[in-house]
């Protein structure tokens, strides 16, 4: 058995050690914001912050999420919008909007990283979560503002 800390709460499994961390997020805890793209890491679609760095969800096995603080979009904005989703909403990022999740996970993690990303910071960060909507000019200019939402929150 398996305790692991998800947007603030512990939470017991009884999942096989090498089950992938998205599968209990999903299956068990039923927080069906991070999505299943493509199982390999590639897509981004199951982005979540581990450590507050982004992580592929489909790539981290259960055992190894122990000890770590694990937040989902559903974490993200909790209380109130985080400034990525403020700024996705404002923007209207989303198409079809299955990427999403991942690809705001990827944004929060780089603007708490870097609070002033350049646009080829950015590209370079968000090229790695795909959209087969090809929303990534709209992706940019979301990421930029949010990085200036959260400075206006942090003055």
């Amino acid at each position: 058995m398996f305790n692991i800390t998800v947007n603030g709460q512990s939470y017991y499994t009884n999942a096989e050690p090498d089950t992938p961390l998205l599968w209990v997020l999903r299956e068990e805890l039923g927080l069906n914001g991070t999505k299943f793209g493509c199982g390999r890491g590639i897509c981004g679609a199951c982005s979540i912050h581990i450590n507050g760095e982004a992580i592929r969800s489909c790539q981290i096995r259960v055992e190894d999420a122990v000890g770590k603080t694990i937040t989902t979009i559903e974490g993200l904005g909790e209380k109130k919008l985080h400034p990525v989703q403020e700024a996705w909403l404002d923007i209207q990022v989303p198409q079809c909007g299955y990427c999403q999740s991942g690809q705001i996970m990827m944004a929060a993690s780089l603007i708490a990283n870097n609070p002033d990303p350049s646009d080829q910071q950015i590209i370079a960060t968000m090229s790695d979560n795909l959209c087969r909507c090809m929303t990534y000019s709209r992706v940019v200019k979301a990421v930029k503002k949010a990085a200036e939402i959260s400075k206006k929150d942090n003055a």
